[in-house]
């Protein structure tokens, strides 16, 4: 077990990784990990341009707030650790971190559902009630190779805008928040229309579309059955559902 990091961390910064940490396993828990190939990332409180990652190699379900790594702008550790972490997997969360201060959490996900949506020359379609709250802030990018180089970040700061959700054609799923707990809201959604409409295309029947004045109404509505508090009205229920999973996630 890694020693904790409570001691030497802000209580600001062992808040974000409590809160990533718990992120990462609710990815794991939820099924959309890749192994250890994706990256959730979350900026640290204050003035410095400092990040937490991921260990490379561990497990999104063995993640713990002091496993987290720190690192800089370009992905360089800041704070000791015995973890390795994996710069080029830091390539598009530093280029939308540096691009959109309202950008303190990035998340990306390479589910199967989401992948496979992503391959379709339609994209996500307005077939559920969860694709409504995504789809007036939905962006593509349009599949590069593997995301190894600096010269992709331009384009894809640029296709992302100020968009919140982002569809990395033939690769995965992206979305932005100002926190934690609403970029893994925003990933819920996303996710869930993405399986939607998987199912929905396996039956094989003509599919119902949602008119477009009810879509271009989603997000006021999002708000609305959130009552304005977005993902952090699940949240404290989903770290409890942690806490039942495993009493020591939070070391």
């Amino acid at each position: 077990m890694t020693p904790s990091l409570q001691s030497q961390v802000s209580a600001e910064e062992w808040q974000t990784r409590i809160d990533l940490a718990a992120a990462y396993r609710l990815v794991a828990h939820f099924g959309w990990s890749d192994l250890v190939f994706t990256h959730l990332t979350a900026k640290v409180p204050g003035p410095e341009q400092h990040f937490l990652i991921n260990p490379y190699g561990l497990l999104f379900d063995e993640i713990t707030p002091s496993s987290l790594v720190k690192v800089d702008i370009h992905g360089q550790k800041v704070m000791d650790s015995p973890y390795p972490t994996n710069p080029a997997g830091f390539l598009i969360h530093s280029a939308i971190h540096a691009a959109r201060d309202d950008a303190h959490c990035v998340m990306h996900t390479h589910s199967l559902n989401g992948v496979a949506v992503s391959a379709q020359e339609g994209g996500l379609l307005p077939l559920s009630q969860q694709s409504i709250f995504v789809l007036g802030s939905l962006a593509y990018h349009d599949y590069e190779g593997v995301a190894l180089l600096d010269d992709e970040r331009p384009r894809l700061v640029r296709d992302l805008g100020s968009a919140n959700y982002l569809m990395l054609r033939n690769h995965g799923l992206l979305t932005v928040a100002a926190d934690i707990p609403n970029a893994f809201l925003f990933m819920y959604l996303l996710e869930a229309a993405c399986t939607v409409q998987i199912r929905a295309q396996s039956g094989g029947g003509p599919l119902r579309q949602i008119p477009d004045p009810i879509v271009a109404n989603g997000i006021e509505q999002a708000r609305q059955v959130t009552l304005g508090a977005g993902g952090r009205l699940a949240w404290p229920g989903l770290l409890r559902k942690l806490d039942r999973l495993d009493a020591g996630w939070r070391q």
